[in-house]
């Protein structure tokens, strides 16, 4: 299939040439028929013909070699999810609602009964957990969802010194603000405001930000703070302990792994204060810090997967992850991934990743990546970025969310109908697929 990647000379974001690239889709798979295991799903979408232990919330299990979601019932699952599910915040958007819908509320029912229709399940990051808690479907076949807490970004924001940056906050050197001795209290005092989520079992669990920056030149930037900065402080406290006096290589992994550790301990203990029962899923590595053993370890610590926003790659790299499950001792799961096509008739000249021709050709991308994940074994959920096209005439939009087609519905709220026939082809086919490869294995 024709594509064209992002890729960033000079810092600027461009397409390169077209190339072909291979592809795998499901039509390549001799699978039972539609009737076998995927046809006995409970109201949450696991696979009643498989159990573990019911705790009556999500969480993680390794069960024959494989790593699994194990639902509210028991049953084996798999969190399959779109993001941002919300509606459009543009004038266009609420015009588009309101002569499609009526309401918000009913754009939520139909959109529910969308996302089931073409075997999704959930809601990832950035999605209304009150429109979807409040859902007349929501008793009955919910729509289990992820709530992004976005502590640190929150913390920036309310403390001052941060600067926004496509996809994210930006910080000064790039280095968070983790050593100030006011955040632990900032994120406890926040996670109160989730007391009252606690006990729904329909909620999967919470990412604590977005794409901070935990790189490997962090020593360096806390160290090039002002002297009285908390963060210089702790720096220089390491160097001393570690008995330092100039930066190496091997001293800027040792640290970003302290760093990252330090972190995942504040925001679990918060986390696990105010809600004892669901995940905590990580803080959603992209770019090089998908390469970074050091940032696996820290997290495998507290979470019970390590999310991740992964678009460089047009399949998923086998070798990676291996690597993010063996350093990390926990499965993964991809939080945001998409492609965007020329016929959406958008610019496309924002946000991250690929191009091609067609809805058609989006729908065998979807195909191609999520049958890697599933062969991987490693991987216990995947979410679309996400639920509608950006809308360029939206003038407050974040940064890397201008004018791309990265929707299943566009700026009207019409469904993506070639696209999601062929997520619907290979989503209702999910615990066959599971069960293929794990017996090539």
């Amino acid at each position: 299939m024709q594509a064209r990647k992002m890729v960033y000379p000079g810092g600027h974001p461009q397409f390169d040439d077209w190339k072909p690239y291979p592809v795998r889709t499901l039509h390549q798979f001799k699978l039972p028929a539609k009737d076998a295991a995927d046809a006995t799903l409970d109201i949450y979408g696991g696979r009643m013909d498989r159990k573990a232990t019911a705790t009556g919330y999500y969480h993680t299990e390794k069960i024959n070699g494989r790593w699994w979601m194990v639902d509210p019932l028991g049953h084996l699952y798999l969190h399959n999810a779109i993001v941002d599910l919300q509606p459009g915040p543009s004038e266009r958007n609420k015009a588009a609602l309101k002569a499609t819908f009526g309401d918000a509320a009913e754009w939520m029912r139909q959109t529910h009964e969308l996302l089931l229709a073409n075997g999704i399940h959930g809601a990832g990051a950035w999605s209304s957990a009150k429109l979807l808690r409040d859902s007349p479907l929501q008793a009955t076949h919910p729509l289990a969802y992820t709530i992004n807490l976005d502590l640190m970004s929150l913390y920036g924001v309310h403390r001052g010194g941060t600067h926004p940056v496509p996809g994210h906050q930006g910080y000064p050197n790039d280095t968070i603000f983790l050593f100030d001795p006011e955040f632990p209290a900032f994120a406890d005092k926040f996670m109160s405001r989730y007391d009252d989520v606690s006990n729904d079992p329909n909620l999967v669990g919470y990412f604590s930000d977005n794409e901070i920056p935990l790189y490997r030149k962090n020593l360096d930037g806390f160290l090039s703070l002002p002297e009285t900065d908390s963060g210089n402080i702790a720096a220089h406290k390491w160097m001393s302990d570690h008995h330092a006096t100039e930066v190496t290589d091997d001293l800027r992994m040792a640290f970003l792994e302290f760093e990252a550790e330090r972190y995942f301990q504040i925001v679990t203990e918060a986390i696990r204060k105010h809600d004892p029962h669901h995940m905590y899923l990580g803080c959603r590595y992209t770019s090089s810090q998908l390469q970074y053993p050091e940032l696996f370890r820290a997290a495998g610590k507290y979470a019970s997967a390590v999310s991740m926003n992964y678009y460089s790659a047009w399949q998923p790299d086998s070798v990676s992850m291996d690597m993010w499950e063996h350093e990390a001792g926990k499965p993964f799961m991809i939080t945001e991934f998409y492609v965007k096509a020329e016929d959406s008739g958008l610019p496309n000249h924002t946000g991250a990743g690929w191009l091609v021709h067609t809805q058609a050709d989006r729908g065998i991308f979807y195909q191609n990546f999520v049958l890697d994940l599933l062969e991987s074994g490693k991987c216990v959920g995947w979410h679309w970025f996400k639920y509608q096209d950006n809308d360029p005439l939206d003038k407050q939009a974040e940064l890397s969310n201008l004018d791309s087609n990265k929707g299943i519905v566009d700026v009207q709220y019409k469904p993506y109908g070639p696209l999601l026939a062929s997520m619907r082809q290979l989503n209702t086919r999910i615990y066959q697929l599971a069960d293929y490869f794990a017996k090539r294995r």
